[in-house]
């Protein structure tokens, strides 16, 4: 009975030891195969490259550009997601704190700044050559170059605002458009709008106006214009940024708002439309002027406007300067993507001289690169690119880049209450005080994420 006892506890001690080996080896076995699937997938899924382009042009170089890359590199394939701008932070932010990223997107400076000190991207310097470097304008690295070095994002499109003019309405009233050498002042603009607003048929109804402005989400043209007038809204103070709205910003929406009210020389269709949305007014001749929409603007003209519409681009308004604020467009590795390298190596591709000249051109922006500039294309009077481009010169980038909460002070304080100044229910000074004392309470919510920008 003992000798089978002890048989009997020898047995299942063997047994215990071979179950234990078996499932030792079958993980071992399982994390040997998911290691390798692990491994094999990264060599064969294609690098995810979220676009948002929106211009039908635009969609069809990106994927051209893609195609081109792809039959290039067999072994490297690029897989393109077509993004959209209204949906593109939800995404990205979802992305960035699952894991689940693409492996680079698209997007602009003043939105990726704060992506960048949140810790999500990817610092590109290591990654750039020095072709890229020294190619691409100063004023472009400014919109995403922290104040330690780090890249937050290859610049390769410039974003401007432009005055577009019905060349036929004003040589009907004798003005003489403005040229790059004699620039018109603001001054100038509420006369030659003055005299371009006309009841023509006489029944006490405005038929044509002087001027229109996209009002509808107007932050960023109150902003970047701002600064030819001496204005910057945020400012530093110490380690952190405050809203001011002194003379120089309200001289900026006076102006505007005496052209609706008092001078009755800008549309009021400008207070509830976006700048896309006027273009339809400027091609009947309901406007002799569009202000301050964006030069991607020009592709709507050359594209739709009936045969017989002339039309020009004017150089910048000349406020205390012609400086007005940029921003670029954007691409970006995030940080948790495990192919830095690999997605480098196609922005490289992507963002090269040729294939930026192409980009610019479908999206009718400012190309970031010297040698693009240099190219025919945009020192073409046709399509007003000649100006357009020519205005790079004046450009700069706003004392508000970097700062915590700017995104969401934009949509929470600066556009509705400037929507409201322009609807005629606030003044410039109520307007004024609201916009400190809200955008001071929004921006005391941000702390500071490490050095000031």
């Amino acid at each position: 009975m003992v000798y089978d006892r002890l048989g009997l506890r020898s047995i299942k001690g063997i047994m215990k030891r071979i179950i234990l080996i078996v499932s030792l080896l079958l993980i071992g076995s399982v994390l040997t195969y998911w290691s390798i699937r692990k491994n094999d997938d990264n060599k064969v899924r294609p690098l995810r490259f979220v676009s948002l382009a929106w211009q039908e042009g635009s969609i069809a170089v990106n994927k051209s550009i893609v195609s081109e890359w792809n039959t290039a590199h067999p072994d490297l394939q690029v897989e393109y997601i077509q993004g959209t701008w209204n949906s593109a932070n939800d995404y990205l932010v979802t992305a960035f704190e699952t894991g689940d990223v693409p492996d680079i997107f698209h997007d602009e400076s003043s939105i990726i700044v704060d992506y960048s000190m949140r810790g999500y991207l990817t610092d590109l310097s290591p990654y750039i050559s020095p072709d890229m470097k020294s190619d691409i304008l100063d004023v472009a690295w400014s919109t995403v170059t922290r104040p330690n070095g780090e890249v937050g994002g290859i610049p390769f499109l410039i974003e401007s605002l432009v005055v577009l003019f019905n060349e036929t309405l004003l040589d009907q009233e004798g003005i003489l458009p403005p040229t790059r050498e004699h620039p018109w002042s603001w001054d100038d603009l509420q006369s030659a709008a003055r005299r371009l607003t006309k009841d023509k048929n006489g029944d006490g109804v405005v038929d044509q106006y002087g001027a229109a402005f996209g009002l509808r989400s107007s932050a960023n043209i109150i902003m970047n214009t701002s600064i030819s007038f001496g204005g910057s809204f945020f400012k530093k103070e110490g380690d952190h940024f405050v809203v001011k709205v002194n003379d120089e910003e309200k001289k900026l929406m006076q102006t505007i708002v005496d052209m609706i009210y008092k001078d009755k020389s800008a549309s009021p269709a400008s207070i509830g439309e976006s700048g896309a949305g006027m273009i339809p007014g400027f091609f009947s001749g309901r406007y002799a002027m569009l202000v301050g929409i964006g030069s991607w603007g020009r592709q709507q003209i050359v594209e739709n406007a009936p045969k017989e519409f002339h039309w020009g681009v004017m150089p910048p308004l000349m406020a205390q300067t012609q400086k007005y604020g940029a921003s670029t467009q954007t691409l970006s590795i995030p940080k948790k993507s495990k192919r830095a390298k690999d997605a480098m190596m196609f922005i490289e591709f992507m963002l090269n001289s040729k294939n930026t000249a192409r980009l610019a051109q479908s999206d009718w922006m400012i190309p970031a690169r010297k040698s693009c500039l240099s190219m025919p294309v945009f020192q073409d009077t046709l399509g007003g690119w000649d100006i357009t481009c020519s205005s790079v010169s004046t450009l700069c980038v706003g004392s508000w880049l970097g700062a915590p909460g700017y995104m969401e002070w934009k949509s929470r304080v600066a556009n509705p209450v400037l929507q409201e100044l322009f609807a005629g229910r606030l003044t410039v000074n109520e307007a004024s005080k609201r916009i400190e004392h809200e955008s001071n309470i929004i921006l005391s919510r941000y702390q500071k994420r490490g050095e000031v920008w």
